[in-house]
């Protein structure tokens, strides 16, 4: 893995929460360069792909990580990806349970000559975590990608009251440590997939995926902090505005956006 030699001021902003800072989308042209870059969303937030497919003209990356992606439907990425739905039929999108399509299309279309890689997890195997924990599950590299070791009694509650929310409180508090597991499994394998891109490439490397897992505290940054410490990352999260989530943010840099109008999540629970 080759380790990166950077400017002061791009270390500062790379060291984690006491440089973290909000900005503004022109910055989005100019972010510090690094091995891997975590550019994170609210899944159905138009204006949240529009931002990243801004980021990532400006970054030029070699190779695409995404979550919404398993390694097959990324192998099966067309030569020809100028028509959105072309695109989706071979991916096999419909039914997949994300977004339109149509609003992730920008963000292959910015970086025209990139490698695409899926790093989806899938059902059956989040369902095993859930169930039996992720290291099993993740398999030898384990150890490396921070799956063996138990989470400190603080975040762990932190991130069993986090899925609780998620799940609009309608689940059992008990089953809360197996979504955990589960998202462990997810960050893994999102790391795991980027930094064999980062290998095989050179980078720079950028991860398409949400803000839990974009989050510097507990998502992907910290497994690579842990699995590969010379590769430099920077995460990007973007939050909507109004939803509670004013103040410091656990991204090295984040943007607030307007929401996207939406159902209540909450109303398919009930």
């Amino acid at each position: 893995m080759k380790a990166l030699v950077i400017p002061t001021l791009i270390c500062a902003v790379l060291a984690g929460a006491s440089a973290a800072e909000e900005i503004e989308p022109a910055r989005l042209t100019d972010l510090p360069r690094a091995d891997i870059v975590i550019l994170g969303e609210v899944h159905d937030n138009a204006v949240h792909h529009a931002n990243q497919a801004r980021a990532i003209a400006a970054l030029r990356p070699v190779a695409l990580v995404w979550e919404m992606l398993t390694e097959a439907q990324a192998h099966a990425m067309p030569d020809d990806r100028s028509d959105a739905a072309v695109v989706a039929q071979a991916l096999g999108w419909e039914g997949t349970g994300w977004p339109d399509f149509a609003l992730y299309h920008p963000l292959i279309l910015a970086a025209p000559q990139a490698r695409h890689l899926g790093a989806a997890v899938p059902r059956a195997e989040a369902r095993r975590a859930f169930a039996e924990g992720a290291a099993g599950v993740f398999g030898a590299q384990a150890e490396q990608f921070d799956l063996t070791r138990a989470l400190p009694a603080v975040e762990q509650a932190a991130r069993e009251a986090e899925q609780y929310e998620a799940h609009c409180q309608a689940l059992p508090l008990d089953m809360m440590q197996g979504m955990v597991e589960a998202q462990r499994l997810r960050d893994a394998a999102l790391a795991r997939s980027a930094l064999e891109a980062l290998r095989d490439t050179g980078g720079p490397v950028v991860i398409i995926t949400g803000n839990g897992h974009a989050r510097s505290d507990w998502g992907v940054p910290s497994v690579l902090a842990r699995a590969a410490p010379g590769a430099t990352v920077l995460s990007v999260g973007q939050i909507e505005a109004g939803t509670g989530q004013e103040g410091p943010q656990p991204w090295d840099l984040w943007l607030v956006t307007d929401p996207q109008p939406r159902p209540d999540p909450c109303e398919a629970f009930r």
